[in-house]
């Protein structure tokens, strides 16, 4: 038997949000406010870390270099975050790799936008950054202060989508999914009973659910919907902090379920910027779910 569902979907942080709450409809006056909220939730976080609004929190930190700053409670736990994954994945996962997004092309929102050009491009520096993350992202108790001008897109979406589902769950909802343009979380049930279904993008059965998931998240990161050409090269989004002038396109994506999406979004990039191979030997020994798309729209699996 299907049960009622309530559903909305709006813009927030330069992509599409979707939220769907099984047994309630929208004429439920609490489910009104609770749509509101989530959308509050959405725009506060914004506040704090799009790098395309001069008025956010990342913006100023990052225009007033080697200048400690008093930062938010959700500023202070995604720069300790991110100082962890960057540990935790020797490296490729790194904030400082603003500058190279923006010499590329991508220095504003990209939305429906193209970064396409005839111009060519000098090649970026060989490496990233020589220094740990801890020589330019210092925390002490509530402040914070960059020695280098920071992107945290890499672990923020994921990152803000867990703090919607931890609203949502202490409103007591215990069937919704929220996807923040692909960082999803599923808890519970769909409105027929049953776990809910994921499907792949650009996969050979694309329209089909590869997985199944209950309380848990999903996160896919690749080059499929972010690439462009500046000349006759071609880029997308992702950088390798370790060899910033290698843009692979060997894979379309790859895709992560995990506890949290703040955790899948973050090894999805990891994975997609360590190649095939080498993504999947790491996901073996993390024992990490994962589902790599090669350019033929074929998947191969973790174990």
């Amino acid at each position: 038997m299907e049960d009622k569902y309530a559903e909305k979907e709006w813009r927030a942080l330069g992509t599409d949000v979707y939220l769907q709450i099984v047994g309630h409809d929208l004429d439920d006056p609490e489910i009104k406010k609770i749509f509101l909220s989530v959308k509050e939730i959405y725009h506060q976080q914004e506040s704090i870390f799009s790098r395309f609004s001069k008025e956010s929190e990342l913006s100023k930190i990052n225009s007033s270099l080697g200048i400690f700053f008093k930062a938010s409670p959700d500023m202070l736990a995604v720069a300790k975050k991110s100082l962890a994954y960057f540990k935790e994945s020797a490296g490729l996962f790194d904030p400082r790799i603003l500058e190279a997004l923006e010499k590329i092309g991508y220095n504003r929102n990209f939305s429906a936008e193209d970064f396409s050009s005839t111009e060519t491009m000098d090649k970026l520096s060989e490496k990233i950054c020589p220094e740990d993350l801890e020589h330019d992202l210092i925390i002490e108790n509530d402040r914070i202060k960059f020695q280098r001008r920071m992107d945290l897109s890499g672990i923020a979406k994921g990152y803000i989508t867990d703090r919607v589902a931890d609203f949502l769950r202490l409103q007591g909802l215990k069937n919704f999914l929220i996807d923040s343009g692909g960082d999803m979380f599923a808890s519970g049930k769909n409105n027929q009973g049953n776990p809910w279904g994921i499907a792949l993008e650009g996969s050979q059965n694309e329209n089909e659910s590869l997985l199944e998931i209950s309380n848990e998240a999903v996160a896919t990161s690749g080059s499929v919907r972010r690439n462009w050409r500046k000349g006759e090269k071609k880029f997308h989004h992702l950088i390798n902090p370790h060899q910033p002038n290698n843009f692979s396109f060997t894979l379309r994506s790859v895709t992560v379920v995990e506890e949290n999406v703040e955790k899948a979004d973050v090894w999805a990039k990891i994975l997609f910027l360590s190649g095939l191979s080498e993504g999947m030997k790491k996901a073996q020994e993390k024992k990490i779910k994962a589902f790599f798309l090669k350019q033929n729209k074929t998947i191969m699996e973790s174990k």
